[in-house]
Parts: C-alpha cells; structure tokens; sequence
C-alpha cells in the first residue's frame, strides 16, 4: 500500500525486517533505510552525507535532501520526505536519470579530487626580549616626564 507518512526512528544499526512507515536512522553509519513508499515492500537505503542526501530533524519531524528516487527499483517511484510526509514527484524518464546520475558522479568527484588548502606549517618566532628596568630607572624616568 501506498505510503504517505513516515515515522522516524532513530536506532545504532538498520533492522533485518522494516516495518512499513518506518524511516529508520543509523546516525553513527550515517544511513537511513525504509521500505519503499510505493508499497512494493524493497528496501531503501540513502546514505547521509553532503554529496549524497542530508537529512534535517527538528526534534519531531524529518527531511530528506534531495528526492528519493527509486531508480534501480522496478517500481521506479519518486518522493519527497518532508516533515515526515511522502511527497510524491514526477517519473524521471531513462534519460533523465542517467543525467542526473552523471552529474551526481562529477560532483562527487569534484568534491574528492579538489585539493585541500596547503597549510603552511608553524613557524617559532621568538617574542621580542623586552628589557626590564630596574626600579630606580623607571623612577627617573618617571619624573623626567612631568
């Protein structure tokens, strides 16, 4: 059956069995699974990171970025999880998966062959000694001021 909401539940590792309407989040492995929201009974898995998808909880209710698409599924579905509720979306079509699938691999790519800043490494750079005068100099010194 059809889903139109999905129950949250936060748990150390992904269950063998899903129950229907349930997202389960594994924040240590930073993956979530749940059924398909088709009703085809397959398991999604979407793991969290920011090349891939990100998930916002708000302490009652989830959002998943970007859409799920179901793609290698034979039901195909697209939705939406926000605030817990399905949003369903278009079908892609084959073309427009394969796309979408080639920018995601460029992306991914951009974010690991980029190379990171070079730091340089520190550098000791000895304070300045400053010469400490003895009472009776800083006394004349004191009074020549004025």
């Amino acid at each position: 059956m059809k889903q139109s909401h999905l129950r949250p539940i936060f748990v150390e590792f992904i269950p063998e069995t899903l129950d229907e309407g349930v997202l389960y989040v594994a924040m240590e492995y930073r993956t979530t699974a749940h059924r398909c929201c088709c009703g085809c009974g397959r398991t999604v898995y979407l793991p969290l990171s920011p090349t891939q998808w990100r998930l916002t909880f708000d302490g009652e209710s989830i959002w998943i970025n970007p859409s799920v698409g179901s793609w290698s599924l034979p039901c195909r579905s697209h939705y939406w999880i926000r605030g817990n509720r399905i949003l369903w979306a278009q079908p892609w079509t084959n073309e427009r998966v394969a796309a979408a699938r080639a920018n995601d691999r460029r992306t991914r790519d951009q974010d690991f062959v980029t190379p990171s800043p070079v730091l340089e490494p520190a550098t000791f750079m000895p304070t300045p000694a400053i010469p400490v005068q003895s009472r009776w100099a800083r006394v004349k010194a004191f009074i020549r001021l004025k």
